[in-house]
């Protein structure tokens, strides 16, 4: 707690009360198919800040208690480098995501403007891969490829693939 920046601290205390409580109120065998995420500024060892995006899954739960977890956290200072932490609770194998959570308790299911394969390839995108590289990942074609990045693009009224990439992570669709 002591390197969460002092304003994101109250941020950090709400998204974790409010994945708790979602993860609380769902069927058991629902736990999986959920990932929360959420961005805070973490003090490095400059005494600076860096803005990390915190992802988990729980991967154990027993109905009362969570006992294991899978947490990723990644550098997204360049891609956000200020503005209000969000939260979001984002649904895997076809379950609703809640994007950009804001008050305490509401859940407004999100519009997901992709379909699935234009989620894989977003996250491909945003891994860094290339047409071909992506091509080669989903088994689909270049023209397939570039057709669904033309879409993505679109959907997402993003102009280059390296606002893409931004909006991605600041509207949580990945």
């Amino acid at each position: 707690m002591d390197r969460i920046h002092p304003d994101d601290k109250p941020y950090f205390l709400g998204f974790e009360a409010q994945a708790i409580t979602f993860f609380k109120r769902l069927p058991v065998e629902k736990i999986k198919n959920y990932k929360a995420q959420y961005d805070l500024r973490l003090r490095n060892k400059s005494d600076g800040y860096n803005r990390i995006l915190i992802q988990y899954v729980a991967s154990n739960y027993d109905g009362e208690n969570f006992y294991h977890s899978f947490h990723v956290h990644t550098d997204i200072s360049h891609i956000k480098p200020e503005g209000i932490p969000c939260f979001s609770l984002i649904g895997l194998d076809g379950e609703p995501s809640f994007y950009n959570i804001q008050s305490p308790g509401l859940l407004l299911r999100s519009a997901d403007p992709f379909t699935k394969r234009e989620r894989e390839v977003l996250k491909c995108i945003v891994e860094g891969n290339n047409t071909r590289q992506i091509a080669e990942r989903l088994f689909i074609s270049l023209h397939t490829v570039s057709t669904h990045r033309k879409n993505i693009l679109a959907k997402a009224a993003a102009k280059t693939p390296v606002e893409l990439v931004s909006k991605a992570i600041n509207e949580g669709w990945i």
